[in-house]
């Protein structure tokens, strides 16, 4: 019997031609799984990155000067030779009462990344650890949850506060540093200074509309 014949003959089960289909089947539908696996967690990512963006602002914004969600009021602002600085809007009855952005300082583990809240006159409302690498019980006393020391900025503005008074005590300002991690605090301050000198550069585009259009449902 011939082969042609033989073949004719088999189930069709048993036919390459059947395990090929079957393999394409498989593949595809593993394809298939593999993309609805993937959107599905870059949307929970996504999700969870806007929470904690959310309660980030809200550390540094009370909510009792603002009516709208500021994830929806975002406006990029130019900051050479940096990348555009991604301000938050906080606004009530249509007017901005103030703004929120992150600046990054240099610490000694690494970069440091911080929330800023400045109201109208330019006076911080807040500043916030989003992240850092800093060493655990010395450069990590910026955080909130381990010393008030982030407190210590409340109320500053460029207009109450000295330019000489924006160092740690140790190289003759007004903040204290930590023993063992002058780093740390030292490169804070830097950052929060600079955050100051940014919205002092932009006050009248970001509170008077001259900035670029907020972008609405922007994803974080």
């Amino acid at each position: 019997m011939s082969d042609a014949t033989q073949q004719t003959k088999r189930p069709w089960r048993d036919r390459l031609v059947f395990h090929g289909i079957m393999l394409g089947a498989v593949a595809l539908v593993a394809s298939a799984a593999l993309v609805i696996a993937n959107r599905i967690t870059v949307m929970e990512i996504r999700n969870r990155h806007a929470e904690d963006m959310r309660a980030s602002l809200q550390e540094v914004i009370p909510g009792d000067i603002h009516d709208n969600d500021m994830l929806d009021n975002t406006v990029h602002v130019a900051n050479p030779p940096g990348h555009p600085v991604r301000v938050f809007l906080a606004t009530k009855d249509g007017k901005t009462t103030a703004v929120a952005f992150q600046v990054i300082g240099q610490g000694y583990g690494g970069p440091i990344d911080l929330m800023l809240g400045v109201d109208r006159d330019g006076k911080l409302l807040g500043v916030r650890v989003i992240s850092l690498s800093e060493t655990p019980g010395l450069g990590d006393k910026i955080e909130l949850s381990k010393t008030k020391w982030i407190l210590s900025f409340d109320g500053l503005s460029l207009a109450n506060t000295p330019e000489k008074d924006w160092h740690v005590k140790k190289d003759g300002g007004r903040f204290d540093q930590f023993s063992g991690a002058t780093i740390t605090p030292r490169a804070v301050v830097k950052a929060v200074h600079g955050g100051l000198e940014f919205f002092a550069r932009h006050r009248d585009q970001l509170l008077n509309g001259a900035a670029k259009a907020p972008e609405k449902g922007e994803t974080p």
